[in-house]
C-alpha cells in the first residue's frame, strides 16, 4: 500500500487540488472570466481542439528545431571550452554573464534585425537551450576520474583518444540532465518568441484569449504546454535509459 501510495502521490496531488479548485468556483460563485472551474477549462479543451490545433503544431515544431540546434550548439561551445582551456578561461565567464539578460529584453532586437520570420524564433529558443548544455557538459567532463585518465595516458592514449573513450562517455549522464533542462526550456522559448510577433502557435493563442478575457482559454493553452514539457522531458529520459544501459552493457 505505501509503495502505490508513493507511486501515485504526485497523482493524487493533483485530483485533490482540481477537487478544491471545482468546488470553490461552485461555492463561492467565482466569474468564469476570473477563475474557471477546472470542467469549463476541460470542456473548452475539447471543444475548441479545431480552433487551436495548428498553434499548438506550430509551437512543437518550432520547439523541436530551437531545441536540435540550442543542443548542438551548447555540445560543440562546451567541448571546444573543454578541449581548450584558454579558451575557455576567456569565454566561459561571459558565458555566464549573458545569462543576466533576460530574453524578453533581448526578443525585441532580434526582431528588429532579423524580422517576424522564424530565425529571430529559432535564435531565442537556441539562447536558451544552450547554456544548460554547456554547464551540464562542462561539469561531466571535470568528473571524470583522475585515476582513469592517468591510467589511459600512462598507456600511451592521445588526448583526442581520451576525449572519445573516457571524458566523453562519462559526461553522458550530466550531458542529458542538461538536456532535460533544455528540452523544458525550449517550449518556454517558443511560447516568449511567439509573443513578439507570429500568427500562429501557443503563445498567439495565449495572446488573442488574454485580450478577450477567455481565461478558460489562457488555461487550456497552459495546460498544452506543461504537457509539451513533460511530454519532450519523457522522450529524453527514456532514450537517457536505452544509450546509458546500452553503455554499461558494453562496458561490462
Amino acid at each position: 500500500m505505501k509503495k502505490i501510495l508513493r507511486g501515485y502521490s504526485p497523482v493524487i496531488v493533483i485530483i485533490v487540488i482540481l477537487l478544491i479548485w471545482q468546488w470553490s468556483s461552485l461555492f463561492f460563485s467565482i466569474p468564469k472570466w476570473l477563475l474557471p472551474a477546472p470542467t469549463d477549462i476541460f470542456n473548452e479543451a475539447i471543444k475548441g481542439w479545431d480552433s487551436y490545433t495548428h498553434h499548438l503544431v506550430s509551437t512543437t515544431y518550432l520547439s523541436i528545431g530551437g531545441l536540435v540546434i540550442g543542443v548542438s550548439v551548447g555540445l560543440i561551445v562546451a567541448i571546444i571550452l573543454h578541449l581548450l582551456p584558454l579558451v575557455r578561461q576567456a569565454i566561459y565567464p561571459l558565458l555566464i554573464l549573458s545569462q543576466n539578460i533576460p530574453i524578453i529584453v533581448l526578443a525585441p532586437l532580434l526582431v528588429i534585425w532579423f524580422g517576424f520570420g522564424v530565425l529571430p524564433k529559432i535564435i531565442i529558443i537556441t539562447l536558451v537551450c544552450f547554456f544548460p548544455i554547456v554547464v551540464a557538459t562542462l561539469d561531466g567532463f571535470r568528473q571524470t576520474s583522475p585515476e582513469l585518465v592517468h591510467y589511459m595516458r600512462m598507456a600511451g592514449a592521445t588526448k583526442g583518444q581520451l576525449f572519445v573513450k573516457l571524458e566523453f562517455p562519462h559526461a553522458l549522464s550530466a550531458i542529458f540532465s542538461g538536456l532535460k533542462i533544455s528540452a523544458t526550456y525550449s517550449v518556454m522559448g517558443a511560447v516568449i518568441s511567439e509573443w513578439l510577433g507570429a500568427n500562429k502557435g501557443i503563445g498567439v493563442y495565449m495572446t488573442l484569449a488574454q485580450s478577450s478575457f477567455r481565461t478558460d482559454r489562457v488555461f487550456v493553452a497552459i495546460g498544452f504546454i506543461m504537457i509539451l514539457c513533460l511530454l519532450f522531458f519523457t522522450v529524453i529520459m527514456l532514450l537517457e535509459k536505452v544509450l546509458l544501459k546500452g553503455r554499461r552493457h558494453t562496458n561490462e
